[in-house]
């Protein structure tokens, strides 16, 4: 198998260790419970005590642990003999997790200024663009990584799409073998031509990853420096004009104050748009630079922020509940790897880098998520169970057949969405249990709209 027991401890409060924010050396830290909330509290001997809001639902961070899973790592990791994090980085030996996803920024260039970016784009004072064979080494050491071999790139920046090369890059990678190629853009080359979205849709892009901020225009001039709305809308329209084009997974960063306000909308859009849009992954913002410890509380939201807001906004519709950590499939790629008799992409990230949910719609204004009509937690810790039981061997007498029937146990048929019946449901599971990972989780999502959060780090 390609995961373990987890080595971080569960519960609360634990110890950890974490940087300075002025001086950037490892100091100690203390994870613990204050008003419902989850803090870390740390001190550093020159600059004095910090302390910030990790996770705003204690209980929420303590009910998904029981999830965290670690996994094996690579083989042959360019740091061998790493020391300690994060001063040793490279991809090496002390990470966990294999790669699922890859993000290979092909320029620091960028059509917009905007005054939130994760990448700082424009702001480095020099140029980086590899050059279009270096790429095509980065994509086939991806290739060529073990115990699995990298399943999905997604090509970032700056601005991929201004990129000299964007299309070969797109082909490069397509004929590697990877199972997903997508982009993470701003959408304007997009919205230029319906040429452009033909020439990537047939180079093989899978998946644009879309910036989409919200439904009005004054998110786009605070959070993108313009107007950008129509720009984002145009995107998807001429995408849509394709036959055959990329699927669509909007990217709202969300900012308290700004746009807080529209995690609904923007999701009800997506499920307005579903010919196109596929997905929604909300990313809370990340502070960059200096920040005053006001600020940073008065600023600060966190996964749990929008799940809750997403259940408020959308009346209900979406519970808490029904949010779990990637980390909960693991399972399903242990079962898929004993039936499929080779290695699969295992999500073994940290249990509280990112919370998932699947929703089945009939239409915009009737949408089920898929935990009301299947028991996670109970199908789920079966597999666990089982796995951890035997350590694999049992997993090896599985059948499909054996496997199906697993599941049904936990399906509650009398729950199931009006126009579902068990034997579609089960016929899209068939998908998963049948091809790579990534393939049958797009085909998993054709009667499905993804949503997901992850958060990323301040810096």
């Amino acid at each position: 198998m390609l995961t373990k027991q987890c080595a971080v401890p569960k519960g609360l409060p634990k110890k950890t260790e974490s940087l300075c924010p002025e001086c950037l050396a490892i100091i100690p830290a203390t994870l613990r419970e204050d008003k419902g909330k989850v803090v870390m509290e740390k001190s550093c001997p020159k600059h004095g005590s910090f302390r910030d809001v990790v996770w705003s639902d204690a209980e929420m961070y303590l009910r998904v642990e029981k999830w965290s899973r670690d996994g094996v790592g690579v083989e042959k990791p360019a740091i061998p003999h790493a020391k300690r994090c994060p001063f040793d980085c490279g991809l090496c030996d002390l990470h966990t997790s294999h790669t699922a996803l890859a993000n290979l920024d092909l320029t620091n260039r960028c059509n917009l200024k905007c005054p939130i970016c994760f990448a700082n784009a424009n702001a480095a004072g020099y140029v980086y663009e590899p050059d279009f064979d270096t790429v095509v080494k980065m994509l086939q050491m991806l290739r060529d990584q073990r115990p699995v071999p990298c399943p999905a790139v997604q090509f970032s920046g700056g601005e991929p799409t201004i990129y000299p090369r964007f299309v070969d890059a797109i082909k490069a990678a397509k004929g590697m073998g990877f199972a997903q190629v997508q982009a993470a853009s701003n959408g304007i080359e997009f919205a230029k031509s319906v040429e452009f979205c033909k020439a990537v849709s047939e180079a093989g892009l899978n998946t644009l990853y879309l910036q989409f901020d919200g439904l009005r225009p004054e998110i786009y001039v605070r959070a993108r420096g313009k107007d950008l709305l129509a720009t984002k809308q145009k995107a998807i329209d001429n995408l849509r004009k394709l036959d055959n084009h990329p699927s669509v997974v909007l990217v709202p960063t969300i900012v308290k104050g700004v746009n807080d306000d529209q995690v609904w909308p923007i999701l009800k859009y997506a499920l307005e748009n579903m010919d196109v849009i596929r997905g929604v992954n909300y990313q809370p913002v990340a502070f960059t630079g200096r920040i005053s410890s006001e600020d940073l509380e008065k600023g600060r939201y966190t996964i749990p922020d929008l799940i809750h807001d997403i259940e408020k906004q959308s009346g209900g519709r979406i519970k808490a509940s029904d949010w779990y950590p990637p980390a909960t499939v693991t399972p399903v790629s242990e079962l898929v790897t004993t039936i499929a008799g080779r290695n699969m992409v295992t999500f073994t990230n940290h249990i509280h880098c990112g919370m998932a949910t699947y929703l089945f719609v009939k239409d915009a204004d009737n949408v089920v998520p898929l935990t009301r009509f299947v028991d996670v937690d109970s199908l789920f810790m079966e597999m666990h169970e089982l796995a951890e039981k035997r350590e694999g061997k049992a997993l090896q007498s599985i059948t499909k057949v054996k496997a199906y029937s697993m599941i049904k146990r936990h399906i509650k048929k009398d729950q199931l969405p009006e126009g579902m019946n068990l034997t579609d449901f089960l016929k899209v599971l068939q998908r998963v249990f049948s091809e790579d990972t990534k393939k049958g989780l797009s085909k998993f999502s054709w009667r499905m709209m993804y949503v997901g959060s992850m958060h990323f780090q301040d810096s």
